[in-house]
Formats: structure tokens, C-alpha cells, sequence
């Protein structure tokens, strides 16, 4: 049972030990720290939230609710909804904050609160210690009886962040029509079963099966979208004769595809072929974080643009898109932001600019996954016990392989010509992530596996 803290909000399982999980204490005590950081660096006293299906959202969604009101915010509720959505509806109501409740790729034991500036953004490191401070302060003023805020619903959003999708000049809903497509959706059970179905409605797709798209918040399979979960939809594709399989996490901001045969298109790819069509149509700069996979470089540089590495987590990449005047970016984990949209991982943007990119082609999804270079990642983790020293681990894997290029910014990447292997201390869960990248799966997974042992040696040590 677990309580972390980080830029990715405030994440932990429910039940258990005060301090430790994700208790109603817990939420309570660091909802009350948002809203106070939240209108004291703004005008507004309006926050907005919204959550996934999981069956603990209503019980947190509630108690972050009772606890903003009663320090005198107006909260705006979108209810069941998906973390693009909440971060459009932000600063479309011109409120302080937002809040999203979900634990995203998490399984159903686990809850969390995403924190929203007022951009509708992730909020920053520096903004994350200062709520953290103010959390562990104790020092909050709720609000008088009569200056007590209010509530009120509304569940329109989802259609608002659909027509501007629809209204993106690089989504051609004609081409998307006329293609025909035969499409398979696995909504996890969450959010994803409304807002996927609605958009490919939206899109002219008319020919659609729909697996697990009741959003009751029991997940079928892990949530997360890799391959060993997706066994059902690939079955479903191959068997049919469907074009595509488009799978979504529970709070819709990370986004797979599987292909007409029931292999897997790649997480990874996810990016790589929407950024080839942005770029081809609007040409310019991209970026992906450290543990993402080169091909964005690869096809970033056959566009005349270049390509820059950020740090893991969805702000230390949208703080780099900013600087680098990036036109798409993201997360290798099928997470991808468009900017002429929003700053935000949104599975559904990435849906309507990945068919429209899919019927121009004429391609199959197999043929188009074919035309990129063709690298493999192997992704590992290793549960971390408390008397683990991470930093030490790291400090002494780079001693040992100090002649090859290395990267600091977010743990540890080693650089082995066309191969890399990085070593990061999760955001999300107490494990070190060991991924490494080669242009074969046995290589990727000798490589990842050889740092691997260089740490449990270390650890023994």
C-alpha cells in the first residue's frame, strides 16, 4: 500500500494507514492545499474537476468537492470525464485550478489527485512544492458559513472538446468518412467507452464494436495499453477482419492502435505516425521525453525539424515544446500533445489526426507501421524496498559505464551508438524503470537485461 508524492499529483491506493494511502484524510488534506495555492495565486475562485470510473472516483470526487467549497471555491463538476477534457474545460471557465481524479494506467486499487494550473497545464515542480508545503503547514483558512462556494454540473464538455477537434484544420472528417474504416474500441471500462465511441460517431465512423466501453470502473485487464493486456481486441481485430483496434487508458490520455492482423502498431509509434503527418502538413520542431523511442528523431529530422529530449513526465515536455517552439510532442507511452489543440496528453486528438493520417494513405495500419524505422524498446521495472538507496544505485551504474555518453537530467541514460538503455526512479509507483532500446527485440532485452543484473549486483553490495 503506497502514498506518493510528485509532479504527477497526489497517487496511492485507497484504504489503509492514514499517511500511507490514499485515505479520505489524505485527500481531504491535500485538496485543501490546491485550493488554498490555487486562489491565492489567482483571481478566480473556480476549480474545476472531473474524473475516471474507477469505483473509489465518486467517494474522492465528493470529498475534494465538500473540502474546496468549504474554502469558499466554486466548483465546477464535469463528472465521469477524461483528463484532456478537464484540461480544456479549465480555461475555458477562467478558474484557478483543476482537478482530475484518476490514477490513469494505475490498477483499480489505485486513486489520485492530477493537479491543474490555470492554464489547464500540470502544474510545475516549483508549484507542486509549494502545495506539498503547504499540505504538510497545516496552515489552511476555510471560508465563513456565508462566504461558503457552491457546486454545480456539467456534463457538455466532452461535446466541446469534440467540436474543436473536429474543427482542427488537419482533421478531415470527409477523408475519415470515405475510408470507411471498421473499427474495435476496448474503453477499459472508463471514460474511454463514452468519449471514444462519441468521437468516432463524431468522425463519420459508422461501422464500430465496442469492448468494455461500459464505464462501471471494473477494468477487464490491466489498464495499462500494452500488448500482454490486449489480448482480447487483437483477437477481436484479427478474427473480423477489422481495419484497426483503438485502445485508450482509463482517463483517455494515453492512446494504442493495433493493426488489421492483431499485432500490435506500438505504443511508441503512436507519436511517431501522428508527428509524420503533422509535420509533412505544418513543419517544425518535436519533442518526446529521454525514455521514448528515436524514431520521433528519425522523422522529425526527414521533415527538416528538430528533435529535443525532456525529462519523463507530461510537464518537463510541455515545458520543453514551449521552448523549443515544438508543433507536436509527447511520451512514448502513446501519450500525445498537440498544441494547436492544447498542452496536454489527449488520446482523442491523437485518434482523429492518426485516421485522418490512415485514410490519406491509403495504407493499411500494418503497412503504415512498416514505412518507419523499425526500433524495439524492452521495458523493465524493479520493485524498490525501502532500504533501497536509488540515487546510489544510479550514481554507481554511471561509474560504470562513464566512457559512454551519458544523460543526467532524469536518472540515467547511457547512449551505445543506434541502442540506449535509461534508468529513472518512478513518478507514478515505487519501482526503478530499466528501458532500453535496440533494433531488435533480443538485443533491447539483452541490453535492458544486462543493467539489470549490473543492479542487483550493486544492490547486494
Amino acid at each position: 500500500m503506497t502514498l506518493i508524492k510528485s509532479i504527477s499529483g497526489i497517487r496511492g491506493t485507497i484504504g489503509g494507514q492514514t499517511g500511507e494511502n490514499l485515505t479520505p484524510i489524505d485527500v481531504v488534506k491535500f485538496a485543501a492545499a490546491f485550493g488554498t495555492w490555487a486562489i491565492q495565486h489567482h483571481s478566480s475562485k473556480t476549480i474545476v474537476i472531473g474524473r475516471d470510473a474507477r469505483p473509489s472516483g465518486p467517494m474522492v470526487s465528493q470529498l475534494i468537492t465538500s473540502t474546496l467549497t468549504g474554502l469558499g471555491i466554486n466548483v465546477i463538476d464535469l463528472g465521469l470525464s477524461t483528463t484532456p477534457t478537464v484540461e480544456m474545460a479549465v480555461p475555458n471557465e477562467k478558474a484557478c485550478g483543476g482537478i482530475i481524479i484518476t490514477a490513469s494506467h494505475n490498477p483499480v486499487e489505485w486513486n489520485a489527485l492530477k493537479l491543474l494550473n490555470s492554464t489547464g497545464e500540470f502544474v510545475s515542480a516549483a508549484d507542486g512544492a509549494e502545495i506539498l508545503d503547504l499540505a504538510e503547514s497545516g496552515s489552511i483558512e476555510f471560508a465563513k458559513v456565508n462566504k461558503l462556494g457552491s457546486t454545480s454540473l456539467d456534463d457538455s464538455y466532452l461535446d466541446f472538446h469534440i467540436e474543436a477537434i473536429l474543427n482542427l484544420p488537419l482533421v478531415d472528417v470527409n477523408a475519415i468518412k470515405n475510408r470507411n474504416f471498421k473499427i474495435v474500441i476496448d474503453g477499459v471500462n472508463s471514460s474511454g467507452g463514452i468519449a471514444v465511441p462519441q468521437l468516432l460517431k463524431a468522425l463519420g465512423v459508422k461501422n464500430t464494436i465496442e469492448l468494455y466501453c461500459e464505464p462501471n470502473g471494473n477494468f477487464p485487464h490491466n489498464p495499462e495499453p500494452l500488448p500482454e493486456n490486449l489480448t482480447s481486441i487483437s483477437s477481436e481485430v484479427e478474427k473480423n477482419r477489422y481495419d484497426l483496434g483503438i485502445v485508450v487508458d482509463p482517463d483517455v490520455d494515453r492512446l494504442a492502435f493495433v493493426n488489421e492482423d492483431g499485432t500490435m502498431f506500438g505504443e511508441e509509434y503512436t507519436l511517431v505516425a501522428i508527428s509524420d503527418y503533422v509535420l509533412a502538413n505544418t513543419p517544425g520542431n518535436t519533442v518526446s521525453n529521454l525514455s521514448s523511442t528515436r524514431a520521433l528523431r528519425d522523422v522529425t529530422e526527414k521533415h527538416n525539424g528538430t528533435y529535443t529530449a525532456s525529462a519523463v513526465g507530461e510537464v518537463n515536455v510541455v515545458t520543453k515544446m514551449k521552448e523549443t517552439n515544438a508543433i507536436i510532442g509527447g511520451e512514448g507511452n502513446g501519450g500525445v500533445i498537440y498544441p494547436e489543440l492544447h498542452y496536454g496528453r489527449d488520446a482523442l486528438v491523437g485518434i482523429a489526426l492518426f485516421l485522418t493520417h490512415l485514410a490519406k494513405t491509403n495504407k493499411s495500419c500494418a503497412q503504415l507501421r512498416a514505412s518507419y524505422p523499425s526500433y524495439h524498446i524492452s521495458k523493465n521495472k524493479i520493485e524498490l524496498q525501502p532500504a533501497i538507496n536509488v540515487d546510489e544505485v544510479l550514481s554507481k551504474i554511471q561509474e560504470k559505464y562513464h566512457s559512454q555518453p551519458i544523460n543526467t537530467i532524469d536518472g540515467v541514460k547511457i547512449e551505445f551508438d543506434t541502442q540506449w538503455v535509461h534508468l529513472r526512479k518512478s513518478n507514478t509507483e515505487p519501482i526503478i524503470r530499466i528501458y532500453a532500446e535496440a533494433d531488435s527485440e533480443t538485443t533491447a532485452a539483452n541490453l535492458a537485461n544486462k543493467v539489470i543484473q549490473d543492479i542487483h549486483e550493486i544492490i547486494q553490495n
